[in-house]
């Protein structure tokens, strides 16, 4: 007979307990993904497939490379936080650091609609996206709505503190609500794998 070891804490929506960065580390992970050229962001999974659409999703993204000397403590940092959410709540096999983290600005009017971050064409994900993590830079004092909400329920907005994550399934239906004050600056990471199991 198979036993297999469950997660202390199963759960598919994790925030963490305490910030994962300071608010000087926020600023400088905001001036860090500002130096990269912003683009319009795009729907779909991969660039094979990813189309603009303004119905959808209305935000500027650039990228942090890998390579970036300036992001090696960042990577890390949350690769560590991923480890540890993934031992203790999903239970996924080897996922790791599989894209470069999207550093996002939602300014006022910005949005993006009801969505997965996983492709169910696996062929289109050759690492495919297990935990999708998202980080919030601003103080939430510098913007009004950009409400993180998950599985069509009003109650299921999880509100975050500067420099606090909330780690997902990338399965998982969410959202950011529209923006109608200020700007909402935020970062963006997946962690890929094998096959779900």
């Amino acid at each position: 007979m198979i036993k297999y070891r469950e997660p202390r804490w199963k759960s598919y929506i994790v925030k963490t307990k305490e910030p994962v960065f300071t608010a000087d580390q926020c600023d400088d992970i905001i001036r860090m993904g500002q130096s990269y050229t912003p683009e319009e962001a795009k729907i779909g999974v991969s660039e094979k497939d990813a189309e603009l659409n303004k119905s959808k999703r209305t935000t500027t993204i650039s990228w942090i490379p890998f390579d970036d000397p300036r992001a090696l403590p960042m990577y890390s940092i949350i690769e560590d936080c991923m480890n540890n959410i993934n031992t203790n709540h999903f239970g996924f096999e080897f996922p790791q650091l599989s894209e470069p983290a999207q550093f996002t600005v939602y300014p006022e009017g910005a949005f993006y609609d009801w969505h997965t971050d996983s492709d169910i064409h696996f062929i289109q994900q050759p690492l495919v996206r297990k935990i999708s993590m998202t980080i919030l830079l601003s103080d939430p004092k510098e913007f009004e709505g950009g409400e993180l909400q998950f599985v069509e329920d009003e109650r299921d907005a999880l509100p975050l503190v500067r420099g606090e994550a909330a780690f997902f399934a990338s399965f998982v239906r969410h959202r950011v609500k529209p923006v109608t004050k200020g700007n909402r600056k935020s970062l963006v990471m997946w962690f890929g794998g094998p096959p779900l199991k």
